[in-house]
């Protein structure tokens, strides 16, 4: 069996095909096209097509990992506000006519970190992303927890800054607000379209990208602590395309955690990397869904 995994952000749409060893056999990326009308929705039909005609495989499973609360079996986007308009209830298996499974984003990644990545064998993790939003999911016992409604893990809207402004939620002052790519133009004062034009600003020796980079790494800083505090993980993994940034920002993170993480009896939490990068939530889709 093979498994097609897609993974609708909110600036790309990542794509993989993987066999049932967690092997990426193909993988594509495609501009999301969110503002334009239906779009992005008939390039992941596309991707899907182009796949089932390029390579000759039997026993095709789809897995499609996006941003909202999937309904109680997984086949759908039941609720996704303000973003990706048609990505609600919009019925992937009638359209692709395969076996289709639906699952948050963020829970995809970790599907795909504690099964081959940076989760492996961890009982109790946290995978947080960081990119046009911040989303999350938790690992208990090995389990990918979803709650009630299918709604756990949206660590993105903490609440970091009470006088912050809301959030798509109404979460004033979230983490996805303090961090996210979605809010760097009105944190930087309308000076940065981007969190990479910002951190080229900052490798420049821009002391005002460095200063709204910084507190930006501060603040999630205190939110992984906080987690640190509520759920005590063994690792919280980080992914996203935030997360290229590298020593920028795994470096000064370090240092914020070593002020707020509450390190009872000397142990520390590990933070790491996601391995699949920005592809986890397309290869966790993949795999969910075989």
């Amino acid at each position: 069996m093979r498994s097609i995994g897609i993974d609708i952000g909110g600036t790309r749409i990542k794509s993989v095909l993987i066999d049932q060893d967690g092997n990426v056999l193909h993988h594509v990326y495609t501009p999301t096209q969110d503002g334009k009308e239906r779009a992005w929705q008939q390039t992941v039909i596309n991707i899907v097509e182009e796949i089932k005609s390029g390579f000759d495989v039997k026993d095709l499973v789809v897995g499609i990992s996006a941003p909202g609360l999937p309904n109680e079996i997984n086949t759908r986007i039941a609720y996704m506000p303000g973003r990706m308009q048609g990505l609600e209830n919009f019925d992937w298996q009638e359209q692709f006519k395969l076996p289709t499974c639906v699952l948050n984003d963020a829970v995809a990644a970790m599907v795909a970190e504690a099964r081959f990545g940076a989760a492996r064998r961890k009982k109790n993790a946290v995978l947080i992303t960081l990119g046009t939003g911040v989303g999350g999911a938790i690992l208990i016992d090995g389990k990918p927890y979803q709650g009630a409604f299918n709604k756990a893990g949206h660590i993105g809207h903490m609440v970091i800054d009470d006088e912050g402004d809301c959030d798509v939620t109404g979460m004033p002052g979230s983490l996805e607000e303090c961090i996210g790519d979605c809010s760097i133009e009105k944190r930087s004062q309308g000076k940065f379209m981007s969190t990479q034009a910002l951190l080229n600003a900052c490798k420049a020796g821009d002391e005002f990208a460095r200063e709204v980079w910084l507190k930006s790494v501060r603040q999630l800083a205190i939110g992984l602590a906080s987690i640190t505090n509520i759920l005590s993980p063994e690792v919280i993994v980080l992914g996203g395309g935030i997360t290229e940034a590298g020593a920028d920002l795994f470096d000064p993170l370090g240092e914020y955690m070593a002020l707020y993480e509450w390190r009872a009896g000397g142990h520390k939490t590990e933070i790491v990397k996601a391995i699949f990068g920005d592809l986890a939530g397309a290869v966790g889709a993949a795999f969910y869904a075989m």
